[in-house]
């Protein structure tokens, strides 16, 4: 791709497709018979929070070149997400992922990739890395690391931001794009030495690290090469570790939970925001988990991104 001279708050490398959600909660798939589309994928649901937050945004990612494809880039420009590094894959179709809905914490998800997502078709030789170097955060995530050609896009992506601004490695483990654990660890290993913060839960560090106790996990992520390290616990909050000494532990904000899913695009995107605002630590952890709040007590993923002030009232609201 030609060199850009336009520079991006973040941007975004990874997954995208079409949302199927249940209209009615507490059925299962085979009893549901009304369905809300949205857009959704990680890397593109991230984009989304952090634009939604006033921070400009891109993600690179492709579709199917069909009806599918059209709609996630109309919801992208809705959205205000820059759409120019999203292209078309004829070969396969855009992905559909269905879930189903049993609050407070239970979200079965159903990955229609077959034979092959889109989004794993990013090539190193078509990488826009002027731009993806003078972004000022650059977002990758661990599915994109599960099959070639992304793996080897991701990995040359890292190379050539040489950890400029913020790298975020979202660790973004999905056991069902891999055949086993030990098969992702030198990929993920890999990617940390690239990255300037990790973030993940306790499933997905364990797979990035090998261990599973909280404080571990962010020891091992910053031996691993990050700077901040950035441990979602559940219910029990989240824990983030600087490699200055710097640290945060974070109770999650009550709400009544309608969709847990996208809560972590939302923390994500809200990351973002904190870090490029500046804010201390524990600040952005309490906004983070806020906004992540906000998307758990709505049905959607990304047109449950909440604004600012979304995230500024509930925090009050929780004080």
């Amino acid at each position: 791709m030609a060199e850009s001279a336009e520079s991006f708050d973040l941007i975004t490398m990874g997954r995208i497709g079409v949302d199927l959600y249940p209209l009615e909660s507490g059925l299962p798939l085979a009893q549901v018979e009304t369905f809300g589309k949205f857009l959704g994928g990680s890397a593109a649901n991230v984009a989304v929070a952090a634009a939604r937050l006033g921070r400009t945004t891109a993600v690179i990612t492709r579709t199917g070149d069909d009806p599918f494809g059209a709609y996630l880039h109309e919801a992208l420009k809705d959205f205000g997400v820059d759409d120019r590094w999203v292209t078309p894959v004829a070969a396969y179709p855009t992905p559909v992922t269905f879930c189903e809905i049993f609050p407070p914490d239970d979200f079965p998800l159903y990955f229609y990739r077959q034979p092959k997502a889109p989004d794993l078709e990013i090539h190193s030789d078509e990488l826009d890395h002027g731009a993806i170097r003078s972004a000022r955060v650059f977002w990758i995530t661990g599915t994109g690391l599960c099959e070639e050609p992304s793996r080897s896009a991701t990995l040359t992506a890292l190379e050539a931001r040489d950890k400029a601004g913020t790298t975020v490695f979202d660790l973004d483990w999905r056991p069902m794009f891999w055949a086993d654990p030990d098969q992702a660890r030198p990929y993920y290993a890999e990617a940390l030495r690239h990255a300037t913060v990790a973030v993940g839960n306790l499933d997905e560090c364990e797979v990035a690290t090998g261990v599973r106790e909280p404080r571990a996990c962010a020891e091992a992520l910053l031996a691993a090469g990050v700077e901040l390290a950035v441990v979602k616990q559940g219910p029990k909050g989240v824990l983030a570790v600087h490699r200055d000494g710097t640290e945060a532990e974070v109770p999650p904000v009550p709400v009544e939970v309608a969709n847990g899913l996208g809560a972590g695009d939302a923390f994500g995107g809200s990351l973002v925001h904190g870090l490029l605002s500046g804010w201390d630590l524990a600040e952005t952890m309490r906004y983070a988990n806020a906004a992540g709040a906000l998307v758990a007590s709505r049905l959607a993923c990304s047109s449950a991104m909440p604004t600012g002030s979304e995230v500024e009232d509930l925090l009050a609201r929780a004080s």
